[in-house]
């Protein structure tokens, strides 16, 4: 949410070394933890290919010339498409802008992913998606064990004296890793199962899912007036209300499923520090911007500066840094004093020819409860 509030490429770089840093210091090494590298990957392929069809599909907003392209002719029926031509620097850097900000949005997600357990956090779903959690939970655990199974499979060809890496060999990996990915998921749907994993009782109320669904749908619209137009008052009330409706639906809906919950994860006061420090910097990025400088006091106007948070680039301008974007990457960074880095120790044995890794995260998890 703060990101998409900015264009400003200083803060963006700033927010996202500072997500990467969080992720680096705070990660465990589970399988999913490294996958920020795929998200970093990600995020420069979009900026790469935003430019290459901007300088294709034509470039020429702005009097700053970089070079020219032959230009193709189009039929009428192509009207507004354009084909080479002069590429401007201006039109380079509005683009190089947006892709920048898309790319940090990405590196968001994959932030996330890389610290958050899926296992753990979909445990904590409500009772009245317990179906959905259910396959999710299953879903997501084919893309660590892949992970686990690749490096499993590679080490035993190595084993053997097998150590090529030709596009063959890699070919010849991809049977035998998806077959183990397969029946290691497939296993732990089974274990799962016999465990009796969000086993309900009792029936679902009617007239919850219309409930749910108009709730939505409300919410999703006043997301859409929020960030498009400028009717705050019945976006506000939209979102309020959506997101009130499916609370109540959600609630209703799981009232008379009794589900078990092995282990519950304790939400204390450090987890909403943490949630509070990324609401705060979505708070101050988007309050920035809709403040109206015009109307602000001009010693106060120049210390906040809503307009650094878009630089303009017809005509080009050279972006600022300002204290409240310093202290949206402040509290970006916030996690780090707020929580204490996985110590993880690793036992090794083997049983059945497969490495079995013992973890013991710090601190220890609750005792058994069941609701």
């Amino acid at each position: 949410m703060a990101v998409s509030g900015t264009t400003n490429p200083l803060l963006l770089a700033l927010i996202a070394t500072a997500m990467l840093v969080v992720v680096m210091l705070r990660r465990s090494d589970a399988p999913w933890a490294r996958s920020v590298r795929a998200y970093l990957m990600l995020a420069l392929f979009v900026i790469g290919m935003r430019v290459f069809f901007r300088i294709v599909l034509g470039g020429s907003q702005g009097e700053t010339v970089l070079f020219a392209l032959p230009s193709i002719p189009l039929p009428a029926w192509a009207a507004g498409i354009q084909l080479g031509g002069a590429v401007t620097a201006e039109a380079l850097t509005s683009t190089l802008y947006e892709a920048f900000r898309l790319a940090v949005m990405l590196l968001c997600v994959g932030a996330a992913n890389a610290l958050a357990n899926p296992r753990q956090a979909l445990r904590s779903v409500p009772a009245a998606l317990y179906e959905a959690s259910v396959a999710v939970v299953i879903a997501l655990s084919v893309t660590p064990q892949l992970i686990e199974s690749a490096q499993r499979v590679r080490r035993a060809r190595r084993l053997r004296g097998d150590s090529t890496t030709s596009l063959r060999a890699m070919a010849s990996l991809a049977m035998p890793v998806l077959a183990d990915a397969i029946d290691r998921s497939m296993a732990l749907a089974a274990g799962m199962e016999s465990r009796g994993f969000a086993r309900t009782r009792g029936l679902p109320v009617r007239g919850t899912l219309p409930m749910m669904l108009a709730s939505s749908a409300a919410a999703t619209m006043g997301v859409f007036l929020l960030l498009s137009t400028d009717y705050l008052l019945v976006a506000g009330w939209l979102l309020v209300g959506g997101l009130v409706g499916v609370a109540l639906g959600l609630r209703a809906a799981g009232a008379r499923l009794r589900v078990t919950t092995y282990r519950p994860a304790p939400w204390r006061p450090v987890e909403t520090l943490v949630a509070a420090s990324g609401l705060l910097a979505a708070t101050v990025v988007l309050g920035l911007g809709w403040l109206d400088p015009d109307l602000l006091a001009p010693a106060v106007a120049a210390l906040l500066d809503p307009l650094a948070l878009t630089p303009a680039t017809d005509p080009l301008e050279w972006p600022r840094i300002t204290v409240p974007m310093l202290l949206v990457v402040a509290l970006v960074l916030a996690p780090l004093p707020l929580t204490r880095p996985r110590r993880v120790r690793a036992i090794a044995s083997t049983r059945n020819d497969t490495r079995v890794r013992l973890l013991r995260a710090e601190p220890p998890e609750p005792e058994p409860t069941w609701r």
